[in-house]
């Protein structure tokens, strides 16, 4: 009776010890790359791909070149001329459809300046201020110049903006359109010469969006124009 006692005691013994060790193991194995619930691995995505977090090399202080910052810089002192231009809109134009027009440039551009304005910050760049030289051409202060480019950028100069200032009604509608469709070359003239040279992924995307959109907006000034 002793001996079976014993036999009985050593085996739960046995079991007990197994159980343990492979609690131990199971432990082990899940502690060294276990992560918290609804999470995973650094560098991975729930699917498997790279995660943004972990390489993001379009990353605004990131992969991006001269092309680029002479991009924002120039093209964000061109936004705000035109954002000038729209805003004697609203109680100088006749039309409604230029009223419309003015709306939509100031929508669109007024938050792609904030957005080149903080890829230039992270940079280290300049962000050009606001009331200084409204030109765009390469060489201006504080600015690099964009390789590349041709002709003129398309911005008024002063005698041009007192004019449209002093305008009303349909005198201001015809201006304000024709003004605005030479300044919309000139924003996809500096949008083509991006796409072609820039390097930094977002701004390349921007630059594509003013081709598009200003392109379109150019043939619906010309047709209010009676232009086709």
């Amino acid at each position: 009776m002793t001996t079976a006692r014993t036999r009985t005691r050593s085996w739960t013994r046995a079991v007990l010890v197994a159980l343990t060790a492979s609690a131990g193991l199971a432990l082990t194995a899940c502690g060294g790359d276990a992560t918290p619930h609804g999470t995973t691995p650094h560098g991975t995505t729930p699917h498997g791909g790279a995660s943004v977090g972990a390489s993001a090399p379009d990353t605004a202080s990131g992969a991006h070149n001269a092309q680029d910052v002479g991009f924002a810089q120039h093209m964000i002192r061109h936004h705000r001329q035109a954002l000038e231009m729209a805003a004697l809109a609203a109680d100088r134009a006749a039309s409604v459809r230029v009223k419309d027009l003015a709306g939509r440039i100031e929508n669109a551009q007024d938050p792609e300046i904030r957005t080149m304005s903080g890829w230039l910050r992270a940079w280290g760049e300049d962000v050009p201020t606001a009331g200084t030289d409204r030109s765009g051409h390469t060489g201006t202060t504080g600015m690099t110049g964009m390789t590349g480019m041709t002709g003129t950028t398309g911005t008024a100069d002063d005698t041009d903006m007192s004019a449209l200032r002093k305008a009303v009604g349909t005198d201001f509608d015809a201006m304000f359109l024709t003004m605005m469709v030479q300044h919309h070359r000139g924003a996809v003239e500096m949008a083509t010469t991006e796409r072609s040279g820039g390097r930094y992924t977002p701004a390349i995307a921007l630059a594509g969006s003013v081709v598009i959109g200003q392109s379109a907006e150019i043939k619906e000034m010309n047709r209010l124009l009676g232009k086709g």
